[in-house]
């Protein structure tokens, strides 16, 4: 082993330790903070969930994105 290895392992050990405190924290304030301050849901997004969803949104736009660039680059190679 290396000079350098036990002061990386140790820092590694500590970096994780702090880490886990930390999301261990947050976890614990957004329990608390979601009992408190959670809104209902609407009912237009509980009828069409996936009509609301940005993540559908930003994947559908990404591929109409695509298809432009491919489209244009078919079109300009003839």
């Amino acid at each position: 082993m290396g000079m350098w290895t036990w002061p990386l392992v140790g820092m590694i050990i500590i970096v994780g330790g702090i880490s886990l405190y930390a999301t261990l924290k947050v976890m614990r304030f957004e329990r608390q903070r979601q009992s408190v301050n959670d809104a209902p849901i609407s009912g237009e997004i509980k009828e069409h969930p996936a009509l609301f969803n940005p993540v559908i949104w930003s994947y559908l736009l990404a591929m109409i994105f695509m298809f432009v660039i491919i489209f244009y680059y078919v079109a300009s190679s003839r």
